[in-house]
């Protein structure tokens, strides 16, 4: 429990000052609370006192005693409003910071990290997690301390009155802290297994709506919310096994602060009747015996919250922890742009489910040529794309860009080199203009016009509504398959990058926009270094060079009048290509 406050205070960073700042209001808040209450008991004593022995009381004393409550109230409020002001904005301020370090994290790790990773466990790092810490991190640690401070104030008035009193409230506050001792180590214990159900209930929502199509398809409805409505009842036992686990610790916490509170009255009560305590003394004294716990009990809250907060800082480190794929690199400017793999050996996967898929691959790419890359499907085409482009890196072997070791390299200046159309393109959720110009903000309304006009898709952006400022779903689900195909070609002729790697971009293309297509791509590649996965001849047969990968080698490289003529696995390929490219209907 205390480690958590500390390690909050320590997530604080530079805004630890506007905390120990809002500390020190939360202190001046809790005397200023205290305060009003021992001016009411010493009214009420002197007037209790003098209706006994018979003096005249001075009534003066009541307005200015009044004025004087007033003040301190408003004093109280300030302090409190001064308080907020200093540390409310704090983890609004570091959770933002957080979430950009995460993003900037994610993006520089490997990919590798999202095959070990589910969605949900990233989502619930990132929402769930960092909400709970934003909503819950200042509070709880301000009920933590600002209770104990306004807990030190008024012990330190029974303290000054009648340090017997003092000991009594000292000893209930140490029973109620081995109570909440308690309940901070169920809630350690059990605040791992309810960010696993939280994260399994996000990834079966997500795995749900992502999957609802071939739900409806198969009519399958019923089945589809199995996964659903299994996590939502883990979801629902983790919780009520962590409520009913802390009813009785709690219990106990506030019996040994309401206890200790009848205790300071009874003891106030002895001390007077006994000679040792004064009528005046004695009234304070009860009264603050009904507020000197009520600072405290709050605290059982934040000891069971603080446990969750801290598995939250637990997933927030190891988020921002991961290891960069180019924490060594160094950017640097290339000023050739071939490309050589040298005994490539590469596996996904980890410990028993580790799968090689490349299996000591060597060939070279000359700049500015053309090089088809084609094989059957999971023979490891995309994943020498992906090497290249150091989205992973190699187990032994090296592949180098430029002459340079890609591991050699920053993501950042190394990407800079590549454009990359796929197959199954990704559109954001934003305007075609913004995602035509993602690869380059700073480009200029005739820049992106252009490279629209290149990739054949100008007329049919000006077609819409609103034009370029057209907002297309998320993915792009508003346009068609071959529209969004060339919006991201656009994408790539307006970055104009000197390497080009295309993964199959028209393989899942209708006939009536290939043609289209075709032209973009041949505005993007010119004048390029060109990586095609491909399986169309028109594609493959005007290449400089065919690699053709079979379970993770290069069986055969060469160009395609040299393949055709020889046996091998690339005129097998030819031939079932042309045959599934001529086929035709019978009788038509």
């Amino acid at each position: 429990m205390f480690r958590t406050v500390k390690r909050i205070i320590t997530w604080c960073g530079s805004f630890r000052r506007n905390l120990y700042i809002g500390f020190l209001f939360s202190f001046f808040s809790s005397w200023f609370a205290a305060m009003p209450v021992a001016l009411a008991a010493w009214l009420i004593g002197t007037l209790a006192e003098d209706l006994r022995t018979g003096t005249a009381f001075d009534e003066t004393w009541v307005m200015r005693s009044l004025l004087v409550m007033l003040l301190l109230i408003f004093l109280r409020f300030l302090f409190d409003y001064l308080r907020a002001r200093f540390q409310e904005a704090i983890s609004y301020e570091l959770i933002a910071r957080d979430r950009l370090a995460v993003g900037d994290a994610l993006k520089r790790v490997s990919l590798g990290y999202f095959q070990t990773k589910s969605t949900g466990t990233i989502l619930h790092a990132i929402t769930t997690g960092l909400h709970t810490l934003e909503n819950m991190g200042i509070r709880m640690i301000d009920n933590f301390v600002g209770g104990y401070l306004n807990f030190a104030c008024i012990f330190l008035w029974l303290a000054y009155l009648n340090w017997k009193t003092a000991v009594i409230a000292l000893l209930g506050v140490l029973v109620s802290l081995v109570c909440m001792a308690q309940i901070s180590k169920y809630s350690a214990k059990n605040a791992p297994v309810l960010a696993k159900a939280n994260k399994d209930l996000t990834s079966a929502t997500l795995e749900y709506v992502r999957g609802l199509p071939v739900v409806k398809s198969f009519g399958k409805t019923g089945a589809s919310m199995e996964a659903m409505r299994q996590a939502c009842h883990d979801s629902r036992d983790i919780n009520l096994k962590i409520e009913w686990g802390y009813i009785p610790f709690n219990a106990l916490h506030l019996i040994a602060l309401k206890v200790a509170a009848v205790a300071i009255a009874a003891a106030a009560f002895y001390l007077n009747r006994s000679g040792e305590l004064g009528f005046v003394w004695m009234v304070l004294i009860v009264l603050l015996s009904f507020n000197v716990m009520a600072s405290v009990e709050p605290i059982a809250d934040s000891a069971h919250v603080l446990a969750v907060i801290d598995d939250a800082l637990d997933h927030l480190d190891a988020l921002k922890g991961e290891e960069f794929i180019d924490r060594d690199g160094k950017a640097l400017t290339l000023d050739r742009y071939d490309i050589q793999f040298r005994h490539v050996n590469f596996s996904y996967g980890e410990g028993e489910e580790r799968r090689q898929i490349l299996k000591d691959v060597s060939f070279s790419i000359p700049q500015n040529t053309t090089t088809a890359i084609v094989g059957p499907s999971g023979s490891g085409k995309t994943t020498i794309c992906n090497l290249m482009a150091r989205f992973y890196d190699v187990d032994s072997g090296a592949v180098l860009v430029g002459g340079h070791d890609v591991r050699h390299l920053t993501c950042d200046s190394l990407l800079e080199n590549f454009s990359m159309v796929f197959q199954n393109v990704y559109l954001f959720h934003d305007t075609i203009r913004n995602n035509i110009c993602f690869g380059k903000p700073d480009a200029t309304e005739e820049e992106m016009i252009e490279a629209a006009q290149k990739a054949c898709c100008h007329d049919f952006i000006m077609a819409l509504p609103d034009g370029y400022d057209t907002v297309v779903g998320e993915g792009g689900g508003s346009l068609s398959g071959g529209e969004k195909q060339r919006i991201s070609i656009a994408r790539a002729i307006l970055k104009d990058a000197p390497i080009i790697i295309l993964d199959e971009a028209t393989a899942s293309v209708d006939p009536e926009n290939e043609h289209l297509i075709q032209a973009a791509i041949s505005e993007l590649t010119k004048g390029k270094t060109i990586i095609a996965i491909a399986h169309r001849l028109a594609t493959i047969e005007q290449a400089d060079q065919i690699l053709v990968v079979d379970d993770g080698r290069i069986v055969q490289s060469g160009r395609h009048e040299t393949l055709a003529n020889e046996p091998g696995r690339y005129r097998d390929f030819i031939e079932i290509r042309r045959k599934s490219e001529g086929w035709e209907l019978e009788g038509v």
